[in-house]
This record gives C-alpha cells, structure tokens and sequence, in this order.
C-alpha cells in the first residue's frame, strides 16, 4: 500500500471516527490485554478474527474493555466483543497497519508463552498428526492443538517477529537447544528438556513431510505457510549428530519488499557503472560471495531496476526467494530432472530479453548462460568465490573457453553483508593508527567524517547488541580491454585484479571502509568480513 493510499484510509477513517463521536489513534499504545481477556476464545480474536474484522481488544480502562478498530461502522463485531467479555467497550478508531502491529505484538506474548505447557509426558498422538496444510496460518490457534505443536509454532512465529534467517534446533547430550541467526549472527533462544527433543524433532519433520521413522541419513524438504498474514517457505534440512538430529530451517519471506540498488548498498561509481550495465542489450553479469552475503537480493534489485512491460524476463532459481510481479520465475526440481542447465535451455525458448540463473554450478550450465549472452540475451547469475577476481579463473577452471569469457563477461561484484550500526545507540568512534592502516585510509581520506561504533550493551530498539539491520559492501570488477587480454592469456586471479586496477575498481575493504567513513558500519564488522587484499 503506497503512501498516498495510506493518507487517504486514514483521513477517511479520522472523519467517521469524529461524525460517531470516537477516538482516533494515528498509533496505538502496547497493548497489555488484562488477565481476563487472555481466554481460550481469545487466541483466535488476536488471530484470524482480528485479521478479518480489522478489531482486537487491546486493554481495558476502569471498567470499560478497550477496543482498537479500523472498521468502526461494523457494529455487529462490537455486539460480540460485548457478549464475549459481558463488559462495555471503548471504541478507538485507528489504521489497518496499527492493527496489524497491536495483533503480532499480542501473538508475540501469548505465542512465546508456550513453551510454559509442555509436559514431560510425550503425546503419542503426535506420530498420527499428518503434515500441516500448505499456507496455514501458524497464529490461528486452534483449542485442541497439542502443546508441541503449538510450541514449535510459537518458536517459528518469534524466528519471523524478530527477523531470523536461520532457526537451528540442536540436540546435546541432556538438552535441546534452539537458536536464531539474526542479520549474520546466531544467539540462544531457548534450552528445552532431552525429554521433548524426539516430539520437536517429529513435529517439524511432519510439517516439512519428511520422513520421521528415517533418523540415520540427511533429508531436505520444505513448509509452505503463512506468519501474521505473510506467505512464508521454510527450507527444512536435518542431519543425524551423536545426540539425534540437528535441524536447519531457513525462512524465505515471499512477500518481502525487494530493495532498490541503493537500499542494497550501492553508491558512488559502483552504482552509477552497476545501472550501465543492467541496460546493456546482452553480456552476463555475475555477482559472487559466499552463502548468505545477499546474492540473491542484488540480483532481484537488478531485476526491478529494468522490470518494464517491454522486457520479457525470466529466472530460474532454487530456491524461488521473492515473488517479483511480472516476471516469469521457474523453480528447479532435481528429482524430475529438472535442472539449471535444462531449465536455461526451457528459458531461451521463450524469447526472453532477461535471464537470470539462480547460481552456475557446472560446465553445462555455464556454457549455455555464455552462449545465451553471444546470442542476445542479457544474462544474470551467481557464483560462489571469495572475489571478482576468483569467478573469471573459476570459469575457467569449469573449462570455458577463455574466448568465449572474454567477449561475453561485462562484469563480476563480489559482496558481503556487515551488520549496520543500530542509529538509536551508537556512538562516536576515533580511529586509532592500526585501525587507519587495516582499512587503508590516511588521514586526508578521514577529513571531517564522523565514525562511530557499536554501544556496549546496546538499547531496547536493537534487542541489546548495537547492530539493527545489514546492508553489502561491494567490488565490481567491469571487464575492461586489459582484463579481456589477461582473461585470454588465461592468467592468475592476481593479474586479473592487478589489471583491474587500472580503472576505477575499488575492493571490498575499501568500499567497507567508506562505509565506515558514513558512520553506517563499524571497523569490526569489515575487518571481519574482508581480507587485506580485498577479498
């Protein structure tokens, strides 16, 4: 919803409220639902009910049970909150959003609650429980669910409320451990008894329909659902450990906002050259870095930037991370045959102007995305090397011909992600001489910026560790005529690079650097995440 959509819902919503004499909230207070609002009937009020009639109690006020609505005309809904809790109502009108925010906030606590309800007594209906509907909402609660299956819903729930990549469920000898990776880092969220791991560990597997009777070999599977609304598609991977199974789940928001270039971190001439090079007709862009580093993201801005109704674009991935309107997305199935390789080969048929590749993994693969490029098409996919320099030497490791590299490559960005400074506490920072040195910068590049790092403890807003949110820092390396005449001579990723330092190619280090110079990062976070070389 843009906007202007916004201000229209509520200055529209401002007058009724005023013509019926009510309240209107631009933000809601925390809601604090009191003790005897918390029922058995009020878990689906705070769910699926609340979503649909844009109504949820969020308190109360001396005798009176605080109402917020975005639908004050529905005067049927308020019979019913009246009936339930026998107790008048205080109407406070207020935006779709703000009710959106007051239900998550409500299922937060009551979800997080229910790790409280587990016994030591394993439910042996659970084995017979058949694997969760595709797109079931896992805050509808439902009164006869089984405390496990409300547990491992509240833990996937808070995984997705708090921004969690990753959500590791980790047995050891005599606990359960379960942990979220939030912007690149793992932390403990909860230590369950041995006594509920093989419950847990069933559950999930029932949910992803793998099999739960095989616990000596990996399996891979997937859960489709929603969280608070959002389509959400968990990738579900187990291995077997000494202690039973470890399991992996990586949540891939379908319905996130793709960010635009900048928002991904791009600036200055990595920017103005990366927007060149996405309205080329034909050639391949490549973008490398390890698992993680925001691959993926990049390519999708790149895919946005130039999603117009004269192009016909067209990807192929695995997995399918965002849904991007009005363009064709394939999803690889390996078990059907149905690879990059021959997904690309499907694509080409299409008469696509745009192509993407979720990742060149073999000769094949690449040869087909090479000759894509020679015949037309403008070709976008990833690979997994340190450095730009690496993808070229990689390709040809592969066997590619450096020829053919050499007149259809336009470009390789190596990235990682740092973890950007928390806005609300962080605090000024003045670089030592040995911190100057591992970023590279002197004194006259310094000038006047002002460089901060993270506070000790953090605040409330950054969940207490100084960090809120990630952005890349970059390396593009454009394929100019000297790099063409190393990649033909079929040299060293350090030639390469050495040539590439002819134009203006700035490396990882020193585009973190930068970062750091406009207090978004930290000298930590860079040094972590590059080389000296600036790999």
């Amino acid at each position: 919803m843009t906007d202007s959509e916004n201000t229209n819902i509520e200055t529209t919503l401002k007058l009724t409220a005023e013509f019926l004499g009510l309240e209107f909230l631009k933000q809601l207070p925390e809601p604090v639902p009191p003790r005897d609002l918390v029922r058995g009937d009020f878990e689906r009020i705070a769910g699926s009910w609340g979503r649909n009639f844009q109504t949820i109690p969020i308190g109360e006020n001396g005798n009176y049970i605080q109402v917020a609505t975005a639908d004050p005309l529905n005067v049927e809904i308020f019979d019913q909150l009246r009936l339930c809790y026998n107790k008048p109502l205080e109407i406070l009108v207020t935006g779709p959003e703000e009710i959106t925010k007051a239900i998550n906030a409500i299922r937060t606590n009551l979800m997080t609650d229910r790790s409280n309800e587990l016994t030591s007594e394993e439910d042996e209906d659970e084995k017979n429980i058949s694997g969760a509907d595709l797109k079931i909402d896992v805050t509808d609660a439902e009164d006869d669910d089984a405390p496990i299956i409300r547990y491992v819903n509240a833990i996937i729930f808070k995984a997705s409320s708090e921004r969690a990549s990753d959500v590791h469920v980790e047995p050891y000898e005599d606990t359960l451990n379960v942990r979220f990776r939030i912007d690149g880092v793992l932390s403990d969220v909860a230590t369950e008894d041995k006594t509920f791991q093989a419950a847990i560990l069933s559950r999930i597997k029932v949910m992803a329909n793998l099999n739960i009777a095989e616990k000596r070999l990996p399996q891979d599977g997937r859960i489709g659902l929603k969280i608070a609304g959002k389509d959400v598609d968990i990738r579900v991977s187990t291995v077997p450990t000494q202690f039973g199974e470890r399991i992996v789940m990586r949540l891939l928001d379908k319905t996130a906002t793709v960010l635009d270039l900048a928002q991904v971190g791009l600036t200055g001439n990595n920017l103005k050259m990366i927007n060149k090079l996405i309205q080329k007709p034909n050639g391949i862009v490549l973008v490398t870095g390890p698992t993680g580093s925001g691959k993926t993201t990049t390519l999708y801005s790149c895919l946005t930037q130039i999603n117009t109704p004269d192009k016909n674009i067209l990807t192929v991935e695995d997995p399918i991370e965002y849904q991007l309107q009005g363009i064709g997305q394939m999803q690889v199935n390996p078990k059907i045959d149905f690879t990059f390789a021959s997904g690309l080969r499907a694509i080409l048929r299409q008469d696509p102007d745009v192509v993407m590749v979720g990742e060149i993994r073999d000769t094949e693969t690449a040869e087909i995305a090479i000759q894509a490029s020679l015949t037309g098409h403008l070709v976008f996919s990833t690979l997994h090397t340190n450095d730009s320099a690496g993808a070229i030497a990689r390709l040809l490791d592969m066997g590619v011909e450096p020829f053919l590299v050499s007149s259809s490559l336009l470009a390789v960005m190596a990235q990682r992600l740092v973890r950007k400074l928390c806005p609300a506490c962080k605090i000024p920072h003045t670089l030592t001489a040995e911190e100057m040195t591992e970023l590279g910068l002197s004194q006259n590049d310094i000038g006047n910026s002002q460089v901060f790092r993270p506070k000790e403890g953090g605040c409330e807003a950054c969940q207490f560790n100084g960090y809120s949110g990630r952005c890349g820092i970059h390396e593009l390396l454009v394929v100019n005529d000297e790099v063409r005449t190393k990649i033909l001579q079929k040299t060293d990723a350090g030639s390469i690079r050495n040539a590439a330092f002819s134009g203006e190619f700035k490396t990882l280090r020193r585009d973190g650097a930068d970062k750091v110079l406009e207090g978004i990062t930290s000298v930590e976070e860079v040094i972590l995440v590059s080389h000296e070389d600036g790999s």
